[in-house]
Formats: C-alpha cells, structure tokens, sequence
C-alpha cells in the first residue's frame, strides 16, 4: 500500500466501475446478473475483473452455491461497509456540483 491514504484509499476504489459496484452491494447481496443489469455499458470481462479485484482487496465477498447451473452472489465484507460514508460524501459532492450547472 502506499504511504499516502488518499493514494491507497484510490487504488483500492479508484475506478468507475468498483465505485458502482459498491454502490450497488450497499442495498444488499446481489448476483452476477444483477449487478451487470444495473452497470449499464459495463462488459462481463470487465464485471468478472473488477468483482475480483475487489474479491483480492478483501472489500467484497463472493459466495458459490453447489447447483446446476452455479449460482454466485456478491456481498459487502465489513471493510466494504466501512467505505460507505465515504461513498456518501461522494454522492453529496456530486449533488451539489450539479446544482451549479441547473
């Protein structure tokens, strides 16, 4: 990690899609399919990716069912709950950034 915690918080989160990922995991356990429905222009390669990543950073959990076909399910460790204010902030920001160009 690095010594800076902006610059680690940004690798770990740093991107589009892990930041709408998160998002959407906050309302609770979701499936492959779900999350891909609600990440309009994201590609299943970059889903499958950026869900690992994630996975490997400890922010996510990822749960496999034993049927046929699998059944995966995605779901918010305790250190991705903890990034939820931060999401938080991120929304307000971006609502009153908006409120300029109204």
């Amino acid at each position: 990690m690095a010594n800076c915690p902006i610059e680690t918080t940004i690798t770990l989160i740093g991107s589009k899609w892990k930041v709408l990922i998160l998002r959407d995991l906050f309302d609770g356990t979701k499936r492959f399919s779900e999350l891909k429905k609600n990440l309009s222009g994201v590609s299943q390669k970059v889903l499958t990716t950026q869900l690992r990543d994630l996975e490997s950073c400890s922010l996510i959990n990822r749960k496999v069912y034993p049927e046929v076909p699998p059944r995966v399910e995605y779901s918010l460790t305790s250190t991705g709950q903890s990034l939820k204010p931060v999401l938080e902030a991120l929304e307000h920001w971006g609502k009153e950034y908006t409120k300029n160009f109204e």
